[in-house]
């Protein structure tokens, strides 16, 4: 079974590494220059590096359909520089998974699988997916949805360590992104962690710095921008996160359950 994952952050690579540990093969895209704030832990480094490993797993980068295919036969998870999802139709994956997670959907569709899987607010079962997962923190974190949506996005991040939204970073305004702490830097609320055009973005509360911007990346004011995790554990840098692996699972029940009904129906 292929499964193409559209989006490679480091939710989307919670669901790769559920699904390629059970056996599916993974294809997943993003963004010639991603976004992704965890950079430790998501497989959209690929297409930085060339390379990248998380977890044990190694995901390379892939420069067409068919380069994907070939790296999938010497067990890497290939990642394309492909935001708009245009492997999709050439790969005829059995599996399309939108873990994009740009709060509404960015033009994936019901009929671009025999099975397709919306991950967060902006999708509803039936409508534009078979299924949504919820990606909300709290008792329903991780659940496979086959009817309605997940639940609208509130802006303020789940509680961690007993902080919610002190732990998000934001840029303090337009321009380019100055990288002032690596991830893994234990930092104090008061320090800056990164500049934009002069303006420090400010850490406001104890802890690890888990997740930055990378060096020359375009922001916008109040672009989520960095991440501090108050639990001051800095292994958590290097590894999927809980509400990762959580969603991960129901994207991995999703493909299976959906993917069973398919066959039973035939």
């Amino acid at each position: 079974m292929l499964v193409v994952i559209r989006g490679a952050g480091d939710i989307a690579t919670g669901a790769a590494l559920r699904l390629w540990r059970a056996g599916i093969q993974v294809v997943m895209t993003d963004l010639e220059k991603p976004t992704a704030i965890r950079r430790t832990v998501a497989f959209s480094q690929a297409i930085v590096h060339g390379e990248t490993v998380v977890e044990g797993v190694t995901a390379r980068r892939a420069e067409s359909p068919d380069q994907a295919l070939e790296l999938l036969k010497s067990g890497v998870i290939p990642v394309l520089a492909d935001p708009e999802g245009a492997c999709v139709p050439v790969l005829k994956p059995a599996a399309v998974v939108d873990a994009i997670l740009a709060k509404k959907n960015l033009g994936t569709n019901i009929t671009d699988a025999p099975v397709v899987i919306g991950v967060g607010p902006g999708f509803t079962a039936g409508t534009d997916c078979h299924a949504v997962v919820e990606t909300m923190r709290g008792h329903t974190l991780g659940r496979a949805l086959y009817e309605g949506s997940a639940l609208p996005n509130t802006g303020i991040p789940g509680l961690i360590g007993g902080f919610a939204g002190e732990r998000v970073l934001r840029a303090p305004a337009d321009g380019v992104f100055h990288q002032l702490l690596d991830i893994g830097a234990q930092v104090k609320l008061g320090d800056i962690a990164g500049e934009v055009g002069g303006v420090p973005m400010i850490c406001t509360l104890d802890g690890v710095l888990r997740g930055i911007l990378p060096e020359g990346t375009p922001v916008h004011k109040g672009m989520k921008s960095g991440d501090v995790d108050p639990r001051c554990k800095i292994e958590h840098c290097y590894c999927a996160s809980d509400k990762a692996l959580a969603v991960g699972g129901g994207v991995l029940e999703a493909v299976l359950s959906l993917s069973g009904a398919l066959k039973t129906a035939r």
